[in-house]
């Protein structure tokens, strides 16, 4: 009976003790202990990361907690600025961007959009985990782009981040050396940018997406499992779907006969209006944030008036959070347990997190 007893107070301890590092890892967890956006922290309400953590189930909050009879002012805020996501059928797949949203033709555009001058306002936020992602934006040009270096190539004792500095450091390097107006191919802005990564003997390999803007036509070339999301009056009217070998496995550039071949790039081109959100990330963004959760920030930083940059933060900061959740269902989580494997996975993925936002401004 002694020993079972200690075996009991043994366990407790240990209990105790897992607990209280879960919560510090909650407590490190958080958007307020991000230094990469006090800075918005101090613009927005301050209601709002408590909000997103109600709204989105994270399942604890920073603020106090009201007394019993007192008015909740955080669930107040949060049912205010975020509605609850519209229903989805129970045969859905939230992690397939073709059965949540009803995407705009690719090719339907009015000629009054044709004829109006848009711009490309943009913004972006990263948050390092392994510090292996890299990206860019010009917006006198109208290009954004963002890649991911893939990690496996760490294990290795290479530079997994080398590959994916190469591709956005040459990409912007070309973006700023053309003249002015002139519009840019995304695909052949990629292309160019993977021979030059490749001929620096650049280690590594890594996933990219490249987007531009020109006139009212937003044109893209991606490989692997960085993506974006165009949104229209805060829901998804078109998301980009990863390629991948296999689950963990997208594709990626590398050196020739190592990685996939730049022509398996998927590209494409669609017409986008005045007050358009783009957000483009590595999959540190949407392996954590699903698309209605993504659509439902969107929407709260538009009621808000956010600026690019606000929205940037609190998309990044959502994402970050929900990466250190061990509980919270996350895309990665869902379709892992889909896996027919041992291993699989629950909570969020820690990783490296970019997000970049862009606004599409009408200037005619």
């Amino acid at each position: 009976m002694l020993v079972i007893n200690l075996r009991r107070v043994y366990l407790r301890r240990v209990f105790v003790k897992a607990s209280r590092v879960i919560t510090k890892r909650k407590r490190r967890a958080t958007m307020e202990k991000l230094e990469q956006i006090k800075q918005t922290l101090s613009e927005i309400d301050h209601r709002t990361p408590d909000a997103l953590r109600v709204a989105f189930g994270l399942g604890y909050r920073v603020s106090p907690a009201p007394a019993p009879g007192e008015e909740d002012r955080v669930a107040s805020f949060a049912a205010s600025v975020l509605p609850p996501p519209p229903p989805v059928s129970e045969d859905a797949d939230a992690n397939d961007p073709g059965q949540l949203h009803e995407e705009v033709p690719l090719d339907s555009t009015s000629e009054d959009d044709a004829a109006k001058v848009l711009r490309m306002e943009w913004a972006s936020c990263y948050l390092p985990d392994h510090d292996e992602d890299a990206h860019f934006g010009h917006g006198d040009a109208g290009v954004v782009g963002v890649a991911d270096g893939v990690g496996g190539y760490r294990d290795l004792g290479e530079d997994a981040a080398a590959f994916s500095r190469g591709l956005m450091t040459s990409a912007l390097m070309h973006v700023m050396a053309i003249d002015p107006g002139t519009p840019v191919c995304p695909y052949t802005l990629l292309e160019r940018a993977y021979d030059e990564t490749v001929a620096s003997a650049a280690s590594g390999a890594s996933t990219a997406v490249i987007l531009s803007l020109a006139g009212a036509t937003l044109k893209w070339a991606y490989i692997g499992d960085s993506a974006f999301a165009v949104l229209r009056g805060g829901n998804i009217v078109h998301r980009s779907r990863a390629q991948q070998s296999y689950f963990e496995c997208p594709f990626q550039l590398s050196s020739p006969g190592q990685g996939d071949s730049i022509a398996e790039a998927d590209v494409g081109e669609m017409p986008v209006r005045d007050g358009d959100v783009v957000v483009a990330g590595t999959d540190g963004l949407f392996d954590n944030v699903f698309d209605e959760e993504l659509e439902r920030v969107v929407r709260m930083g538009t009621a808000q008036g956010y600026s690019p940059k606000n929205m940037a933060d609190v998309v990044a900061g959502i994402a970050y959070e929900m990466s250190r959740s061990p509980t919270k269902d996350s895309p990665f989580s869902t379709e892992s347990q889909k896996q027919a494997r041992s291993d699989r996975f629950h909570g969020g993925k820690p990783d490296d997190i970019t997000v970049v936002v862009a606004f599409v401004r009408d200037l005619s």
